[in-house]
């Protein structure tokens, strides 16, 4: 199966040029650092839960090829609510939690 997950900052202050490719460092630099995007394919085991994930493509290119099993990436789905939960390299804790919107 495939995912798409992009993260932003709607907070992320707007160009100055109003080009995307023509950015100031500090505007890039700011942009880059308060968003993600990434997407891939994941599997589930026989009772539907999830088994590991491989990015096929990010605005990050390092993560690439990278692949997360259940070790590394817990997702938990509860009625309309999602839960992702891993741990970043340095230590930091991530959690995320995703609403179904109706």
């Amino acid at each position: 199966m495939h995912f798409v997950e992009v993260l932003t900052d709607a907070d992320i202050p707007r160009f100055a040029s109003n080009a995307r490719g023509e950015g100031t460092d500090d505007e890039n630099r700011m942009a880059m650092s308060r968003s993600i995007g990434f997407f891939g394919t994941y599997t589930v085991d026989e009772k539907g839960e999830f088994s590991g994930n491989r990015v096929e493509g990010a605005t990050f290119p390092n993560w690439v090829g990278s692949v997360r099993t259940r070790d590394d990436l817990r997702l938990v789905v509860d009625g309309d609510r999602m839960t992702e939960q891993f741990r970043r390299p340095e230590g930091t804790e991530i959690r995320i939690e995703w609403q179904r919107v109706k």
